[in-house]
């Protein structure tokens, strides 16, 4: 405690005398509340890829995020207050990520670092990677890089804090766990021939059913735009002239007969339906 600056905490409107700036703060709550759990963030101990890599030489001697009260690591999710994302995101991984999440007590954050686990990256839309953890987990920091430099974390540790800084325990929707009942578990997704997410499950089985039916699953209606063709240009002696376009009548009518065709399946596809 003798090493504590309490100008940190002191913000109010209150005047205090200038002499006892180092012995007294006056403050609020929530200032307190967020400069503890700012304060004494513990993340979660796993990587997944290159970016634990850089993770690890954030917490070596060279850079040590421990100044930021970060050093415990923990290995075990319920005494953990951050989950770091480090690396790509299989679709077999997800599953124990989710899992992980849960376990973690409230107030938790999730934080992205690197292209794989913000979007993909390289392997993005590839069969057994994740398009962004943050498709089953709220994310709220996102660190870039491929993979990213010690640096680049340690702004996006400060960018948390500075996040926590700004919550208010008057506002339910910054501190949503302290809300009015317990709060619902994220979904764990469900690892079949694909990965399935199970808040959409209600879509996958109304689609599966209509493929098992030989119906079409979704319709795209063409658009009621006409086919014009400009005429050739013509050498014009005057300034600038507004030119005319015209409509090919067979382009137009074979337009008009694909937009029937479109019009009448999606009608027996409402009636299906009803």
């Amino acid at each position: 405690m003798a090493d504590l600056n309490l100008n940190e905490l002191h913000d109010t409107e209150f005047p205090l005398p200038e002499q006892m700036h180092g012995n007294v703060a006056i403050t609020s709550l929530s200032k307190l509340y967020n400069w503890s759990r700012r304060s004494s963030m513990w993340p979660l101990l796993f990587g997944l890829a290159c970016c634990a890599i850089e993770m690890i030489g954030t917490a070596a001697s060279r850079f040590d995020f421990s100044r930021f009260g970060m050093e415990v690591m923990r290995a075990t999710p319920r005494q953990s207050d951050l989950m770091i994302v480090s690396g790509t995101v299989t679709k077999k991984m997800v599953v124990p990520i989710v899992r992980l999440y849960n376990q973690m007590p409230e107030p938790k954050y999730v934080m992205a670092m690197g292209a794989c686990a913000s979007g993909g990256g390289p392997f993005k839309e590839g069969y057994n990677v994740v398009s962004g953890i943050d498709k089953y987990l709220p994310v709220d920091v996102y660190v870039p890089g491929c993979p990213p430099t010690p640096q680049a974390l340690l702004h996006g540790l400060i960018t948390l804090q500075k996040k926590i800084d700004g919550q208010s325990l008057a506002n339910l929707d910054d501190v949503p766990w302290y809300g009015v009942g317990p709060s619902e578990p994220t979904p764990i997704p469900i690892l079949g021939p694909d990965i399935i997410d199970p808040r959409q499950m209600d879509t996958i089985r109304r689609q599966a059913e209509l493929a098992a039916l030989g119906q079409p699953i979704g319709l795209r209606a063409l658009p009621d735009v006409p086919v014009y063709k400009p005429k050739p240009k013509k050498a014009v002696a005057a300034a600038a002239v507004v030119e005319e376009v015209v409509v090919d009548e067979e382009d137009a009518a074979r337009v008009m007969e694909l937009r029937q065709a479109a019009l009448a399946r999606k009608r027996a596809y409402d009636a299906s339906k009803s």
